[in-house]
């Protein structure tokens, strides 16, 4: 998967924005407001394509221990983040595209029922 096939994937959600809150490099993918994946963009120019996603704390356990490419989120909440490396030779792009799918999932259930009816309206 390349930075673009990712973007794509992500903006195309319903109520996804993309922003670099942090610094220059550091690109976000928000659902109504909320992070549900984070990059790096220099990390990717160096051949280190990763990305930070949230995920249900006991599946976010599970995947560690099953997947080498699948670990801690880094700089994130470990019980809440793992760090996906793309294009690993044990998690391939369509498992990949499933975890973005479970952490958008994730924030938006936790979204006020308000921003939920919001979100359903565009």
């Amino acid at each position: 998967m390349h930075i673009e096939q990712l973007r794509d994937f992500c903006i195309a959600k319903k109520g996804v924005t993309e922003h670099f809150p942090f610094d220059e490099s550091t690109l976000v993918f928000k659902v109504m407001d909320k992070m549900f994946l984070l990059t790096g963009l220099n990390n990717w120019e160096k051949g280190e394509s990763k990305v930070n996603l949230k995920c249900n704390p006991e599946k976010a356990i599970e995947l560690r221990e099953e997947y080498e490419g699948i670990i801690a989120g880094f700089h994130m909440n470990k019980k809440h983040w793992n760090t996906v490396s793309i294009n690993s030779s044990d998690v391939p792009d369509n498992f990949v595209k499933e975890l973005i799918n479970h952490s958008y999932d994730l924030v938006v259930s936790g979204l006020t029922k308000k921003l939920q009816i919001e979100l359903e309206e565009l």
